[in-house]
């Protein structure tokens, strides 16, 4: 029997706990770092998705069959209140940073990209584009690169290289 001060834990009982619960939040963190670098990836593939759309749409509305040559021209509406080609997380900067990612779009380097007619607003435009996406930490936020053209298919690297033009014979792998 226990007299009244001797309930509670012991310090052994306690650092059995202590334990315990460190050996399963080891077991845990690597698995949620994981799906935190998958969700950047699948982040960075819509984004780059979303980038060829708009693309696409810029080029057929107000392009004037060319294609826009920075995010920042995406990401302006063609009327006072209209609506933009890209959101604002993309469309804000020319170089974006979404989820563990940064964005860079310009003309194609292969074919080499050149001036287009200009669009509806009178800007510049070019008659290919490329877009990238490169983990800002790699290995950490991702461990894939991808890039787009305007052959419209995404393709991956394994390193922290976008895939070079021409996307079809750089080495990567197509993935939409």
């Amino acid at each position: 029997m226990r007299g009244k001060s001797e309930q509670g834990f012991t310090l052994i009982e306690l650092l059995i706990v202590v334990a315990i619960i460190s050996i399963i939040a080891a077991i845990a963190v690597p698995g949620l770092l994981r799906a935190k670098m998958t969700g950047n990836e699948t982040s960075a593939i819509a984004s780059l998705t979303a980038a060829k759309v708009s693309e696409v749409a810029y080029s057929a509305s107000c392009g004037n069959g060319g294609f826009a040559t920075s995010f920042i021209v995406l990401g302006t509406p063609m009327t006072a209140g209209g609506e933009a080609f890209i959101s604002p997380d993309l469309g804000s900067s020319a170089t974006p940073q979404k989820s563990g990612y940064a964005f860079a779009l310009g003309g194609s380097v292969t074919p080499a990209a050149v001036a287009g007619p200009n669009d509806c607003m009178g800007t510049a435009t070019v008659t290919g584009y490329y877009a990238t996406g490169i983990p800002t930490a790699f290995g950490t936020t991702g461990t894939r690169s991808f890039a787009v053209d305007a052959g419209n298919t995404i393709y991956q690297n394994i390193t922290a290289v976008a895939p070079v033009q021409p996307l079809a014979s750089s080495g990567g792998t197509p993935i939409q």
